[in-house]
């Protein structure tokens, strides 16, 4: 039996924004895993086995589709990087410039 949904996107965008912190973070983790999906879909043939496969059993074709879906089932998570605080020293950034002239 088919299953009714309210929404063309499955999984919904409501449960995939439950996973992340913001749209943004959505759509650069969907299309950065998705990216990540057609290399790997690319390079079957040649044997490399460089990629990583999709992470969850799907019937979709797409990529983008297949990496909602592990979103949605936690497979795929973001990871924060935090900003490292670059310190200059007035002095020497003075004399560069000074060096540089």
């Amino acid at each position: 039996m088919a299953q009714i949904s309210d929404s063309m996107v499955n999984p919904r965008i409501e449960d995939l924004l439950s996973k992340v912190d913001s749209r943004f973070t959505l759509v650069s983790l969907a299309a950065q895993r998705a990216r990540q999906i057609n290399a790997y879909f690319n390079q079957l043939g040649e044997g490399m086995g460089s990629s990583v496969p999709p992470q969850v059993t799907s019937a979709a074709r797409k990529p983008l589709s297949i990496a909602f879906e592990e979103i949605a089932a936690d497979k795929i998570v973001p990871v924060r990087i935090e900003a490292v605080e670059v310190v200059v020293d007035a002095d020497a950034a003075a004399a560069d410039e000074a060096e540089a002239e």
